[in-house]
């Protein structure tokens, strides 16, 4: 049975990360039948998120904790998923803006032979509650990478992915970006290396309290777009991705 590892960044989460881990590793003890960790990587709170996600982990030996010095949900992703030993590789965020519900399907998509599955707030079946601004954003951004980059998924940015260990080797040493950016880089590049990317519709609701802010990533992500529209897209050495 594959092994699963769900990565959760955090920065300055002293207040919602007790009950985040409570409900997750309840629903994976209740209703997800494999072998599990959650993997908390702190990326340099100044408050006590820190000491907190390391008494979870002493409570729980299926609960890990990383500690980065600099700040980056990619450079969190990075840095787990590279080091994990699971078969499946996962991210969701802290907030769990996404029902867990859709985590099932997500594994199940994985454990079908996609190499790549992501949540999608705009898929059709999706159920979201969310501001007009962010719905249109997200839109538009979406509309862009595809006219771009050929990419035909709806939602690059939904905190909520899973990856097969073996995607995730080949992928992740491809990536430049460390922070919001990451996601979007690693299904265009998973893209054009062939690799098989499917979306899961969701239940998803927005988060009052996010540490998103709009504007700084928006120009982030654009001149992420024109990075990697100059400069290329690095392709995959098979001879030396194993």
């Amino acid at each position: 049975m594959r092994t699963i590892d769900i990565v959760i960044p955090v920065l300055n989460e002293e207040i919602s990360l007790p009950s985040c881990i409570d409900a997750l590793s309840n629903y994976l003890s209740t209703s997800i039948d494999r072998p599990w960790t959650i993997s908390i990587v702190d990326n340099g709170s100044l408050d006590e998120t820190l000491i907190i996600a390391q008494g979870l982990a002493k409570k729980d030996k299926r609960i890990r904790v990383l500690s980065l010095p600099a700040k980056g949900r990619g450079r969190a992703l990075r840095t787990a998923w590279i080091q994990s030993h699971s078969d499946i590789v996962c991210y969701m965020d802290v907030d769990l803006s996404t029902k867990l519900t859709a985590l099932l399907p997500l594994l199940s998509a994985i454990d079908e032979g996609y190499d790549i599955a992501i949540g999608s707030r705009l898929a059709s079946n999706s159920v979201v509650k969310r501001s007009l601004k962010r719905e249109v954003i997200s839109r538009v951004y979406n509309f862009l990478l595809r006219l771009v980059f050929g990419l035909k998924i709806t939602d690059a940015q939904c905190g909520f992915k899973a990856l097969s260990k073996e995607a995730a080797n080949r992928l992740v040493p491809l990536v430049e970006n460390n922070n919001w950016f990451f996601d979007t880089e690693l299904l265009i590049v998973g893209h054009v290396n062939n690799h098989s990317i499917t979306e899961i519709p969701v239940e998803w609701v927005e988060d009052s309290d996010t540490r998103v802010k709009i504007v700084k990533t928006v120009i982030e992500d654009l001149l992420g777009i024109l990075r990697m529209k100059l400069t290329g897209i690095p392709r995959i050495n098979y001879k030396h991705s194993n």
